[in-house]
């Protein structure tokens, strides 16, 4: 959960996951970043074509870990997957539930890093501007690659926003990161495709699918 960096490239109080932050106070306003509500039709749009490639094409079982209101769960819900999303917030929460209230979905509150739910029991993780503001990002992923089902995936889109004391988690890192855990890795600049932050951005956003070694 994680707003843009402004205009002038300085990280607002809430990306740099600053501990007296308030979520639940956030959740109020938390859809008007255009990527967050996905509210103008060509964002969502965007990001729906994302996860059209990212997802697998049949009906799988989704966590979206850090879900915040829930924008990308629905788009997967609509594409047929039975979504479970997890965030710290119960105001976020509550959005996604009301969001998603219909649907193949369930959310609960608790720590993205160490999700309320089963070993096994997944086909994608899913997790959004989350795992750089965790404090160990390396025990965050080995303890997702367990929740995958044989065959599961990782799908992480990360960032680095602000030029003054980044917000950040460099693609490299990452990747370093997942090399003792996963097989296969595929990376995805999204920096250039303006419609899915609903302007042009001119620092490093990127998304990353991998696929844990066979166990």
């Amino acid at each position: 959960m994680v707003t843009n960096s402004d205009s002038e490239g300085r990280v607002s109080r809430v990306e740099r996951g600053d501990t007296g932050v308030d979520w639940d106070a956030e959740a109020v306003t938390f859809d008007d970043e255009p990527d967050h509500g996905l509210r103008d039709p060509e964002v969502r749009r965007a990001w729906a074509e994302r996860l059209e490639d990212w997802l697998p094409v049949r009906a799988s079982d989704v966590l979206d870990l850090g879900c915040g209101t829930g924008s990308l769960a629905l788009l997967a819900a609509e594409r047929g997957h039975r979504v479970t999303g997890v965030d710290l917030s119960p105001a976020m929460v509550d959005r996604a539930r009301a969001k998603l209230a219909g649907r193949a979905a369930v959310f609960l509150v608790g720590d993205a890093a160490a999700p309320p739910v089963g070993e096994e029991r997944f086909d994608v993780v899913l997790v959004r501007h989350v795992l750089w503001a965790l404090p160990d990002p390396a025990r965050a992923l080995r303890r997702w690659c367990g929740l995958l089902r044989p065959g599961g995936r990782l799908v992480l889109v990360e960032g680095v926003w602000g030029t003054v004391d980044p917000a950040s988690i460099p693609v490299e890192r990452l990747t370093g990161l997942l090399a003792p855990l996963v097989e296969d890795v595929r990376v995805e600049r999204l920096s250039d495709d303006a419609r899915l932050w609903g302007r042009e951005v001119a620092d490093e956003r990127y998304a990353v699918v991998a696929r844990p070694a066979s166990r």
